[in-house]
């Protein structure tokens, strides 16, 4: 039989391909293995597919039953901080290295589904960057510029569905880590709230604040996956029942009153994609509203300025002190201020009263309406990164840090998917239990790029502002 397996690889053509008998899962697997093997030059595995390992789940594949078995033959592919039995989990710290006696909940659960676990993927260490360039195990390349960055710190789990080497991925996101990957090689990525997908079986970075997420190339795909991996975890503290509701429009949508900061070599680019992205959510109907965005920049700053950042020391200090030449060297740097003198528990008490006022101010802002902002306001090349780690790092989350402190759920969307000269995205963000309105507004806004390039036309406003149909 001729290999007919797509250079995408999409759940939905994977399920066509399969119902059609145009490739089997063996086969599917082995294009694989000769791809990761085509692209070896680029570290985007820590523990890369192979053959007896996928042969394992082969032999566990029940017969094909789409509808027992949902994601039936999908290959995907896991960030190593996040348990699967028979695999080491190392956070990209090889001293750190351990074997889970059992597979995280959420992986569990896809494997039930029928989906095949293809192996563990590169990050920044710790779960700690936004840019993918801290891991002793390589720098993960951007799927479309090898000299830019892959964006982090799930780096390895968005760039193997960009190049074709999985069908979907599983993140993780504290800061911004399934959302800026997802934007710099054109997927969704889609962050459930806190406690929506459980989080045992992960390595901790802000236990209270860690997400499970999903990298994918459509919103259906992102959905499917989310049905299978949303479920209440009686063993996850941090689990929570979060059914979703009806799918519908917000009634708002929010939009920065002051232009968002772009930087980089491309900022003008950048801004000029922000201005079309606008353009085309003022096509949704719904009423848009420039609002003071400064409260989520100041919530956004507890996160590494204030004594929040001494959950990772509570975590991984112990480990930090007695293993230091272990750890990468800017990744130390980070983790151990986490235990600087002065954020003792009265600085952590100060600063959470602090968040409880940010977090209503959010509530009252965010009812029944969706905040949207650039997922990033640009890029570096990974020359620019070594350069200058921190603060690099630093501006690739100015509009991801306060999604989590803030109790919200957020889905990453290409500006363009199929720009791969300089990828830009953007986040529409909603209260916990909204989720519905962001979904509604993804899908619109997804409809309308489609619709525009099919037309094949280019409408990119200008100016700070909507230039044509702005809504008051």
């Amino acid at each position: 039989m001729k290999n007919h397996v797509p250079e995408l690889l999409t759940i939905p053509a994977l399920k066509a391909g399969y119902e059609r008998k145009a490739f089997t899962p063996e086969e599917v697997l082995s294009a694989i293995l000769s791809r990761v093997k085509a692209h070896k030059d680029n570290p985007i595995w820590i523990a890369p597919p192979e053959e007896k390992w996928l042969t394992t789940y082969l032999r566990k594949l029940p017969p094909m039953n789409f509808s027992k078995y949902p994601l039936w033959g999908i290959p995907f592919a896991i960030k190593d901080n996040i348990d699967i039995e028979g695999l080491p989990t190392t956070a990209a710290c090889p001293a750190y290295s351990y074997m889970p006696e059992k597979s995280a909940f959420v992986v569990e659960r896809l494997i039930t589904a029928g989906a095949i676990p293809l192996g563990k993927t590169n990050l920044d260490q710790f779960a700690t960057g936004l840019v993918g360039m801290r891991s002793p195990y390589g720098e993960v390349k951007n799927a479309w510029q090898p000299e830019c960055i892959s964006g982090g710190s799930s780096s390895g789990s968005a760039v193997s569905v960009a190049l074709g080497q999985a069908a979907f991925s599983l993140g993780t996101d504290t800061a911004g880590s399934g959302r800026v990957p997802a934007m710099l090689n054109t997927l969704i990525g889609y962050k459930p709230p806190i406690g929506a997908w459980s989080s045992a079986g992960v390595v901790p970075a802000c236990q209270s604040l860690d997400c499970v997420t999903v990298f994918a190339h459509s919103l259906e795909e992102v959905e499917l996956v989310d049905q299978v991996a949303r479920a209440v975890d009686p063993d996850c503290t941090w689990s929570r029942a979060l059914p979703l509701k009806a799918e519908r429009l917000p009634e708002k949508i929010l939009l920065p009153k002051d232009t968002p900061t772009f930087y980089g070599p491309w900022a003008e680019n950048y801004q000029r994609k922000w201005m079309h992205a606008l353009h085309l959510f003022a096509q949704s109907g719904s009423k848009i509203e420039y609002i003071d965005t400064s409260f989520f920049s100041k919530a956004a700053s507890l996160l590494y300025d204030g004594a929040y950042v001494a959950e990772r020391w509570a975590d991984l200090g112990e480990f930090v002190t007695a293993c230091e030449d272990d750890i990468f060297p800017v990744t130390k740097e980070i983790l151990k201020s986490g235990g600087r003198e002065e954020l003792t528990a009265a600085r952590l008490f100060k600063d959470f009263h602090q968040l409880s006022i940010y977090r209503k101010q959010a509530k009252q802002q965010l009812e029944n309406a969706v905040l949207v902002l650039p997922t990033a306001g640009g890029s570096f090349t990974r020359d620019e990164v070594r350069e200058n780690p921190i603060e690099t790092n630093s501006q690739m989350g100015l509009y991801t840090n306060h999604c989590n402190l803030l109790d919200l759920a957020a889905i990453a969307i290409p500006e363009n998917h199929e720009d791969h000269d300089h990828p830009f995205g953007i986040t529409c963000f909603s209260l916990h239990d909204q989720e519905q309105l962001i979904r509604a507004l993804a899908r619109e806004f997804l409809k309308a790029a489609d619709t525009e390039r099919g037309e094949g036309t280019s409408c990119i406003p200008t100016g700070n502002r909507l230039s044509t149909g702005e809504k008051k």
